[in-house]
């Protein structure tokens, strides 16, 4: 049986993929720097920043499915003034590289990578890595695909809990649609086995909604009694924090049915 092998997969959206890997009766590899519990699927232990333990995970991999990344912003939930300045490389840039290059020594069929909307007009440092990471795969002589996706719900809940102990909310009114990790790993899914290649459909939330209504979904959500004040940003300085909707597939679940999964005791009191 073919063997897939995810990088990241112990992830929030990593998690997903493992999750309809299995599901679908697929032979699944995990690399992580620390093997899970999980016993359906095989681990191999290894690090993609510094390569250990990759050349031997890609023994007799078919697929490669790159959802390894790291963010530090969605590492510790909020934004820091480093973050405006640099952001490290190591995992989406030099280890995109090194996984490349040993994909091709292992003679690996297909790499799908997941990638972010709006890296071309974005500032940010996190999407410039990205953006060269992404850059690496297009230029792959490898059977290779990107899927560019939104940002999460989960970093969107992050972001505002890291506001939560504020008085008054500042929330930009531009237009957005993040998305759920779940209906990102269906899309990989689909992109990963259906024998196209290249630079596929992105996806985002099913809801093109401003950033105030996501940021009062979430205030009502959590019975938090805050103001929030609107915020204007040109478009210019708006798709350079990366904050525009996305064109191609939608997700199917909302952010208000999300906020009920994510917090029940919310749910159970209204």
């Amino acid at each position: 049986m073919a063997l897939t092998l995810v990088t990241g997969g112990t992830g929030h959206l990593g998690r997903d993929v493992v999750d309809r890997l299995v599901r679908d009766g697929r032979r699944v590899r995990v690399f992580a720097r620390s093997p899970g519990i999980r016993s359906d699927v095989e681990w191999a232990a290894g690090d993609l920043a510094t390569g250990v333990g990759l050349r031997e995970a890609l023994h007799d991999v078919d697929t490669v499915i790159n959802a390894a990344t790291c963010s530090p912003i969605a590492r510790r939930g909020g934004v820091r003034p480093i973050d405006f300045f640099r952001s490290p490389s190591a995992v989406d840039v030099e280890g995109t590289e090194r996984l490349l290059s040993l994909c091709g020594e292992a003679d690996v069929r297909h790499v799908l990578h997941v990638s972010i909307v709006g890296l071309d007009q974005a500032t940010l440092p996190y999407a410039r890595v990205k953006l060269a990471g992404e850059r690496l795969v297009r230029a792959s002589a490898l059977p290779w695909s990107i899927v560019r996706a939104m940002p999460f719900y989960y970093l969107l809940d992050s972001l505002l809990s890291s506001l939560a102990w504020l008085p008054v909310w500042p929330v930009p009114t531009t237009p957005f649609n993040p998305v759920d990790t779940s209906d990102v790993a269906d899309h990989v899914l689909t992109c990963a086995f259906d024998g196209q290649r290249g630079v596929r459909a992105e996806i985002g939330g099913p809801e093109e909604l401003d950033l105030v209504a996501f940021a009062r979904q979430y205030r009502d959500a959590r019975r938090l009694h805050r103001k929030i004040v609107a915020i204007g940003l040109s478009e210019a300085k708006a798709r350079g924090m990366g904050l525009v909707v996305s064109q191609g597939v939608r997700g199917r679940l909302r952010w208000t049915d999300w906020l009920q999964r994510a917090y029940p005791s919310m749910r159970s009191a209204a």
